[in-house]
């Protein structure tokens, strides 16, 4: 069952945010994962949530979503997003 990472970022130091995003997906494809979203813009419809910059990305499951977040391989990157970014993440389960 696919897994997926649903996040939202809102950059606060655009410069090094330029970095994390260079090199990020990368590292995802090790895992199996590819974008779906990745910062296009948002329009609310229903309720008032307007995030800055919304990303999702699949992987062929949860547990290598989790695998990728946790990995030796983004923790640099993690760091670096860390860093630049406040960030709002999440893992779901596919159908």
């Amino acid at each position: 069952m696919a897994g997926y990472v649903i996040a939202q970022d809102e950059v606060t130091d655009p410069e090094g945010f330029a970095r994390y995003r260079e090199i990020v997906p990368a590292i995802i494809e090790q895992f199996g994962g590819r974008f779906l979203v990745r910062g296009g813009k948002a329009e609310a419809i229903e309720g008032d949530w307007e995030p800055a910059r919304l990303i999702i990305i699949e992987f062929p499951s949860v547990e290598l979503a989790k695998a990728w977040w946790a990995s030796e391989e983004y923790a640099e990157a993690k760091a670096l997003r860390q860093r630049t970014a406040n960030t709002q993440l999440t893992f779901v389960e596919g159908v």
